[in-house]
């Protein structure tokens, strides 16, 4: 088992600045990263993904860099655009390796754009821890790349707890039976809905309305009109940042307030509390945290002293998290071997001390061991609902945009 925690990162930098008469050889790790910069989902990646990986490697650098064998060695970034476009995540995952030769790769930003560059990067042989991919294929896919790993979650408990919050409030007399089931068009979005509607169901709820919307939609009104006119008392939407907002905009213009509302990705996001205030007391969302821990805290206020903004409530600590990983990887190997690091990974033995609290991945995933649902109480992002980790507060009745 190796650990290394958020605090020592900065506690190791105190210790070099004291031996700084030491001589010790420097030399780079080239790290490579591709997220969306542009497109539809650049919004999300401009405050989930960059932020934490850039963070990473400038704490990594001020920490002295990795202590690797007998060597410090500190990070060089190389960075590109994926443009939201699976292609272009390809492309920009092979010209890392073949061209800028780097010497390992940040996993990608968002689901779709993890399973289109997944191939590549086990072709290529280079791990691949991701913080930002929800899905049922789990399994499937750590057979199929076994250099793919998973600390975010699976698709079906997402769905599954989302339903157990839903039944918990029918339960108590809080809600009815009928809910409102929207999905952006993309991998993310279908397999998670085709997953809810049955959790949904087996658990005595009725889909009064189902829509989907291809990615960027700019228009949402008339899914929000349809989800309306079925009066339902929940509404789950599936979506991605920009629908999240949209969706909310056009709940507020139409004053469509379901005693759950519930939106998926950026949910978490501050900018979603800058942009909408107090209106959003109980709405609910994809993830949390323990808003309470000391660790989570930290890791916020060093985002929003280096990056000028906080972290999301949910998947910016898991990004951060995955290089957490990788980088004690690197250190208890001694090793910048592609083949040595993965072996690592791979042995289910070891566990990971990261602001998320331990991780060790049983068949390439976080052993069950994340947080699956939020919601905003008394302006904090909380989780609501997780697996294997502690701090949920029970969920509270949506009443309404105030």
């Amino acid at each position: 088992m190796y650990r290394r925690t958020f605090t020592q990162i900065a506690a190791a930098a105190v210790a070099l600045a004291a031996g700084a008469g030491m001589s010790l050889a420097q030399d780079t790790i080239r790290m490579g990263a591709a997220a969306p910069q542009t497109g539809p989902l650049a919004g999300g990646a401009t405050v989930t993904h960059w932020p934490a990986v850039r963070l990473w490697v400038h704490q990594t650098n001020e920490a002295g860099g990795l202590q690797v064998g007998d060597r410090r060695m500190t990070i060089e970034l190389v960075e590109y655009d994926d443009q939201t476009n699976p292609q272009q995540a390809i492309q920009a995952a092979q010209r890392l390796a073949t061209q800028d030769q780097v010497d390992f790769m940040v996993a990608p930003y968002s689901t779709g754009m993890n399973l289109a560059a997944a191939p590549i990067f086990a072709q290529l042989g280079y791990p691949m821890i991701t913080g930002t991919a929800v899905t049922d294929q789990q399994p499937a896919l750590a057979q199929q790349f076994p250099n793919m790993f998973f600390v975010l979650g699976r698709t079906s408990v997402m769905a599954e707890d989302t339903a157990h919050v839903l039944v918990g409030m029918r339960d108590r007399g809080e809600i009815g039976n009928r809910v409102a089931l929207v999905n952006v068009a993309d991998a993310f979005g279908i397999e998670m809905a085709g997953i809810s509607r049955g959790v949904l169901e087996s658990n005595g709820f009725e889909i009064v309305y189902e829509s989907s919307y291809p990615l960027g939609t700019q228009d949402l009104a008339p899914v929000i009109d349809g989800a309306k006119a079925a009066t339902p008392d929940a509404f789950i939407a599936w979506s991605y940042p920009g629908d999240t907002f949209a969706l909310t905009d056009q709940a507020i213009v139409q004053n469509f307030a379901p005693h759950v509302f519930f939106t998926a990705v950026a949910t978490a996001f501050p900018g979603y509390a800058a942009r909408f205030g107090d209106q959003i007391e109980g709405v609910m969302g994809m993830g949390g945290v323990n808003a309470d821990d000391a660790a989570f805290q930290a890791f916020a206020e060093a985002h929003m002293e280096f990056a000028g903004q906080a972290p999301d409530y949910w998947a910016s600590a898991a990004t951060y998290a995955t290089l957490e990983i990788l980088g004690q990887a690197i250190e208890a190997t001694g090793s910048i071997d592609r083949a040595t690091v993965l072996a690592y990974l791979q042995d289910r033995s070891h566990e990971y001390e990261t602001i998320l609290g331990p991780v060790n991945f049983n068949e390439n995933n976080d052993n069950e061991r994340y947080w699956t649902v939020g919601q905003w109480q008394d302006g904090v992002f909380r989780g609501v609902a997780a697996r294997g980790r502690d701090g949920a507060v029970a969920a509270e009745l949506f009443d309404g945009w105030n």
